[in-house]
């Protein structure tokens, strides 16, 4: 429970800010307490500016000089068949300055006249680049000749690309050439497989993304196992620049997602490997097939047999080529992904617990993400929780009222990824994994004891049968149990305000083994914990009746890194200022092994056990048995 100083430390921080903003009546300073809590106390921790965000378009103008040039090559992409290539964009300016920059922008035509968000007057840009580089950033010498030879990754992402030069800056950006399109062969092609868990444990979702909408062809994936293959239908999903809740994500940031397919491939073997292609059957008859992957299939519930858990948060993106739009933003992201991708082999489920792309309102970022992610989604159930940057916007109805999606209120994650909630507008479910049980909050809608989410939770932590499913799992992205982040400590709280408060008697009553969280940008690890209390002084291994949660905050996926407070807080066992993972393995129902790994070397740098018996789950605990009556 909250303490009696951290409770008037909020109310003296929250009472101060209410006299800052000339806020003085009662319904005023309740909204305050629901709306600005988050942001004026839990306001994540600042990091550089989402890149894009810094291209003052507004100002743009087009000034097409006669001696200016943009050349590409190759004008045709994935004539092979490759959904990525490099392509080499050679500059030529008499003019040359050192703020000049490419942007990439995509479809090909991007000014007024051709946007259907701008009109025919100025602003004559008005359509976020999807990267951009300096000009120099590769040629020394450009100042001086003018000329320079820039290499940029390019994505399929169903249209056509033009290269455009900048002189001005990002500050006063002003066009002087833009070169010929370039496209892929098919820029339609399905693409990006995202594997999920179904609504049972005998099924598996394919989620994929394609410019094919279902009135020109049908979605389909094939798959099987030992040469025995059958064709499942999917469903297709879109949105518009209508379903977002405000800027850049309805303005300069918005990008046509193009069609998001899902098939459930229900009924499968447990343990078993399958075969799987997603396939778009054209009025014609023929079909668009996408490469053949792998997937294994859900041990049964309770099976006893080994079981490896990968758990983090807070990742993001970022560009091979070195971009600029996001070489200092997420700084992180491909140290993680990499490691993730040469460790395949060594686990079986990814939970990416909240903050995902940071696209935060540029909608291009969501397929820059997916791509990069490919390599791991593709193979590996990827599931999925909602954070911040995913889902909160004024008046959206999201728990904190502040602009961190940039516009977005949830929509493109809660399309573009499948998860098996009964709604998934509202990010909460459950899902088994052979001996382990998942229950996956949404901290972005209320959690408060007597709201929906209350409810669910109790019932997803009540409904795990702990003799074949020995191990507990709560996760969430913003940290409603402990951290020692600084400004959660400046708060007085440790935590996310009313989070243990309202959720610490479930943990203690269902006897939750680990909870997890993300936001904030560092790895730290509890003691088992009850009440603000160590409730088991050993570090490193445990044993016998289960008295407390251990929490754990595991936000070091790529974003920069968050501080930690100096205050010592005597329940943190392990803190690590880096970027890291979580990974679970359960050898079986007795035996379940705890790592904490840094992504720049896969080693391991924090881990604990956990051996006990069924029995001791069932001994009661304080707050952790119903009541008894001496009846016989």
């Amino acid at each position: 429970m909250p303490t009696i100083s951290n409770l008037f430390t909020v109310l003296f921080l929250l009472v101060s800010n209410a006299f800052v903003y000339g806020i003085c009546d009662a319904s005023s300073y309740s909204s305050l307490v629901s709306s600005s809590l988050d942001h004026q106390l839990h306001a994540p921790n600042p990091i550089a500016e989402q890149p894009l965000a810094k291209i003052a378009l507004h100002k743009a103008i087009i000034a097409l000089h006669a001696s200016a040039s943009v050349r590409v090559n190759p004008t045709l992409l994935g004539a092979k068949g490759d959904d990525t290539e490099w392509v080499n964009v050679e500059l030529d300016y008499p003019e040359a300055t050192q703020a000049d920059w490419v942007g990439v922008f995509s479809p090909a035509k991007f000014n007024s006249s051709e946007s259907e968000y701008c009109s025919s007057e100025t602003p004559f840009i008005c359509t976020a680049p999807i990267k951009y580089k300096f000009a120099n950033h590769s040629t020394f010498d450009y100042i001086q000749t003018g000329k320079a030879s820039l290499s940029f990754q390019i994505i399929n992402q169903r249209a056509d690309f033009a290269f455009a030069l900048f002189t001005g800056g990002l500050e006063n950006p002003k066009l002087v050439a833009v070169s010929d399109p370039i496209s892929f062969a098919n820029p339609k092609a399905p693409l990006w497989p995202r594997l999920a868990q179904g609504k049972t444990w005998d099924e598996m979702t394919v989620t994929w993304t394609s410019g094919y909408n279902i009135d020109e062809a049908t979605p389909v994936v094939e798959w099987g196992w030992k040469g025995q293959s059958q064709l499942s239908s999917a469903g297709t999903l879109t949105f518009t620049r209508g379903s977002m809740c405000g800027p850049p994500a309805r303005t300069i940031g918005w990008r046509a997602p193009g069609f998001i397919h899902t098939s459930s491939l229900k009924e499968l073997w447990p343990n078993t490997i399958y075969d799987y292609r997603m396939g778009h059957m054209l009025l014609n008859g023929s079909i668009i097939w996408s490469k053949t992957y792998t997937f294994k299939s859900s041990p049964y519930p309770g099976q006893d047999s080994l079981q490896r858990v990968i758990i983090f948060g807070d990742m993001g993106k970022a560009e091979r080529d070195g971009s600029n739009e996001y070489a200092t933003y997420q700084p992180g992201s491909l140290v993680t992904t990499d490691e993730l991708v040469n460790d395949l082999d060594n686990y079986d489920i990814v939970f990416h617990i909240g903050d995902l792309s940071y696209a935060n309102g540029f909608l291009s970022q969501w397929d820059q993400f997916i791509a990069q992610i490919e390599p791991i989604s593709s193979i590996k159930p990827y599931m999925i929780a909602s954070g911040n940057h995913e889902r909160d916007f004024p008046n959206s109805g999201s728990f904190y009222d502040t602009h961190d999606s940039g516009g977005e209120c949830g929509v493109p994650a809660q399309t573009m990824y499948y998860v098996p909630a009964d709604n998934r507008a509202k990010f909460w479910y459950s899902t088994d994994y052979g001996m382990f049980h998942f229950c996956i909050a949404d901290s972005e809608h209320d959690w408060r004891e007597g709201s929906e989410q209350y409810a669910w939770l109790e019932k997803c932590f009540a409904s795990v049968d702990r003799q074949k499913q020995p191990w507990l799992i709560f996760a969430a992205h913003r940290v409603l149990g402990y951290s020692s982040n600084n400004w959660l400590a400046n708060a007085g709280a440790f935590e996310e305000p009313m989070g243990r408060a309202n959720l610490q008697k479930l943990w203690q009553k269902y006897k939750v083994d680990i909870a997890l969280y993300g936001h904030v940008h560092n790895y730290e690890r509890t003691c088992p914990i009850y009440q603000n209390q160590c409730v088991n002084l050993e570090t490193s291994h445990y044993s016998g009746t289960v008295r407390g949660t251990i929490h754990v905050v595991v936000g070091g996926g790529g974003g920069h890194l968050s501080d930690f407070t100096e205050i010592n807080t005597y329940w943190s066992l392990y803190k690590d200022h880096d970027w890291g993972f979580v990974k679970l393995t359960a050898f079986n129902h007795s035996s379940l092994l705890f790592e904490y790994k840094k992504s720049r070397d896969g080693l391991v740098y924090d881990n604990f056990t956990i051996s006990r018996d069924y029995r001791d789950v069932l001994a009661c605990v304080h707050d952790g048995c119903e009541a008894t009556t001496l009846a016989n």
